[in-house]
């Protein structure tokens, strides 16, 4: 997490809302031989007191040796910021590039669970998930052919991650004038969809 506080002023719930809708983020444990990854789907239950995910029997964390203490950091949109977007050097000297960006970092300890409660959890992602398309009959794991999703699910097992804190960056220039972000925001906009977005936040901050 950047350590300026400007960038770490928003509430608990809007970090925890943002990692839910994006529901996937980087999995990591320090193992045996060194830290360990893994990009993974997960669910946060409703109080957000813990997430369940899952991770191939052959991934190294599900090896490494659990309960361990464990982060789940979760990426939303990113974009570099030129100086230039600030306005004329003449206005605004002696600036540098930087990044803007979100992130929210989940930590707590990932456990096993027992095998049984892995078709539940699958249900459950892909519900929420199927759940968000407009317009489209949910697909549900009663469309697999009969033996076709135990054999499947042989090659996956499940994990809760218990959440014990929540810290989130939203790097969105809140170190600048509201002139100065407004001038960011308007470059940002010509830019890819990361930087659009990005924009949007950035016109979505109170003025000062």
């Amino acid at each position: 997490m950047h350590p300026n506080p400007a960038f770490r002023q928003d509430p608990r719930g809007r970090n925890l809302a943002f990692a839910r809708a994006r529901g996937f983020g980087i999995l990591s444990v320090n193992g045996p031989e060194g830290p360990l990854a893994a990009h993974v789907p997960f669910l946060l239950n409703d109080d957000a007191s813990f997430a369940e995910l899952h991770l191939a029997r052959s991934n190294p964390i599900a090896r490494a040796g659990l309960p361990l203490p464990a982060l789940i950091a979760v990426s939303g949109p990113d974009a570099y910021v030129s100086p230039d977007y600030y306005g004329p050097h003449s206005e605004v000297p002696d600036q540098v590039p930087t990044w803007n960006y979100v992130a929210v970092h989940l930590r707590g300890t990932l456990e096993p669970l027992p095998d049984d409660a892995l078709r539940d959890h699958v249900d459950a992602l892909s519900a929420e998930h199927e759940g968000r398309f407009i317009g489209k009959t949910p697909w549900t794991s009663a469309k697999m052919t009969e033996g076709a999703m135990p054999r499947m699910m042989r090659m996956i097992l499940p994990f809760r991650f218990h959440v014990t804190s929540v810290e989130g960056t939203w790097k969105l220039n809140q170190n600048k004038t509201p002139e100065i972000r407004a001038r960011s925001a308007a470059a940002l906009s010509q830019g890819d969809e990361a930087s659009r977005r990005i924009a949007a936040l950035i016109r979505g901050l109170p003025s000062d």
